[in-house]
């Protein structure tokens, strides 16, 4: 018995720890949220957030069922095995474009740079080679950026859909506090920004349905069927969105992330139609159906909110779901073919104008074709050919 002694003292000193270990870590990550100024939110209760629709959160089980995924399922074409073509971008050519024009550009993701008669916004900014709370740990980058934050002009506008790690960059926001005037952000979010160096005076916060009136555009938060949460414990504690931007050059909605749902038939009736729809096309999964579409529920959430030409973000910079990386786009393609519908898939870096568009989809090119394994993009290609005919 006392042989046992030693090793289970070592054993349970060893567990304790880990567990210290763990909750120090977390305590670090985990989101900051001061619930007293959340009580009169519309979609709080008993302090979480909650969707419109209630469906099941996946429980201890169903995480590791998940979990034991990435360790059995095989890997096919999770990364790009060649380099992604990336259109550098500079200041000159930025302060360049016209001042009374809407231009836009993809950083990567779901981060897009807009001009906005002369402002420049930011959509979801990640900078930093992971979605991670860690720089050695979790998702890499494909490509670089094609813009440093340190090159980039002052911004006017930093917009955030909701605090998830891949949209929601706690090194960006830290460079960009000193350069931008204003944050907008989800209900809760305010605090890990203020935490991390913005002044609270540039922050606004948003409730679903809410709009800021300037002199140039409207801008309005608007629902999603999705979750947020940085850490063990935070689960929905901060809001998650999407955004609408009405300018007299022309209607931007950004989709931020979400599952398939009604919201987006209101969003559309509300404040349709938009020129360009920014819709989240990628890191989909059965298993987490009601928080990410399919590339076909994509174009229907498009078409939901009158959308005239749809942008498909979300995909092509981190691999966070078990698809190869290149199928968000090739199913998307296939879907906006199918339902007639304008797509554009431009390059990371590459400027688009909003008085310019039609002749951008006119010459739009399908970049990551030539990237696809020759056998995977035959097989795709006659699957297409069978569908149409």
């Amino acid at each position: 018995m006392r042989r046992l002694i030693k090793p289970l003292s070592w054993l349970l000193g060893s567990l304790a720890l880990t567990g210290a270990g763990i909750v120090m870590l977390n305590s670090k990550i985990v989101a900051s949220v001061d619930a007293t100024t959340l009580t009169d939110a519309s979609r709080y209760q008993h302090g979480k957030f909650h969707n419109v629709q209630a469906f099941e959160q996946p429980g201890l089980l169903k995480t590791l069922e998940i979990a034991k995924r990435y360790f059995t399922e095989p890997a096919v074409d999770k990364v790009p095995a060649k380099s992604i073509p990336l259109q550098s971008l500079s200041r000159q050519q930025l302060d360049a474009l016209p001042d009374n024009d809407v231009h836009f550009v993809k950083l990567g993701h779901s981060s897009v740079l807009l001009k906005v008669y002369g402002e420049y916004w930011l959509l979801d900014p990640v900078f930093s080679q992971r979605a991670s709370p860690f720089s050695f740990l979790g998702p890499k980058r494909f490509h670089q950026t094609p813009i440093s934050i340190a090159e980039l002009p002052a911004i006017a506008k930093v917009l955030i859909s909701h605090n998830h790690y891949d949209h929601l960059d706690k090194a960006s926001i830290k460079q960009l506090a000193a350069k931008t005037t204003q944050f907008l952000v989800p209900l809760g979010v305010e605090t890990d920004l203020q935490k991390w160096g913005v002044a609270a005076e540039k922050i606004q916060r948003f409730d679903w349905w809410q709009e800021q009136v300037s002199d140039n555009a409207l801008i309005a938060f608007t629902p999603t069927q999705h979750f947020s949460g940085r850490g063990i414990g935070d689960g929905n504690t901060t809001l998650w969105g999407s955004w609408v931007i009405k300018t007299l050059a022309g209607a931007v909605y950004f989709s931020g992330d979400s599952g398939y749902f009604d919201g987006f038939k209101q969003i559309g009736d509300k404040y349709g139609p938009f020129d360009i729809s920014f819709i989240e096309t990628g890191a989909y999964d059965d298993d987490w159906a009601h928080i990410h579409m399919t590339p076909e529920q994509s174009v229907l959430a498009h078409l939901d909110v009158k959308g005239r030409v749809m942008v498909p973000v979300h995909n092509g910079t981190f691999d966070l779901a078990f698809h190869a990386w290149y199928e968000p786009l090739e199913r998307v393609s296939a879907a906006a073919a199918q339902a007639d519908t304008a797509l554009l898939t431009p390059e990371f870096g590459q400027l688009v104008s909003m008085s310019q568009l039609h002749s951008s989809v006119a010459q739009n090119s399908y970049w990551w074709q030539a990237l696809i394994p020759q056998a995977e993009l035959a097989a795709t290609g006659a699957t297409e050919a069978a569908a149409a005919q």
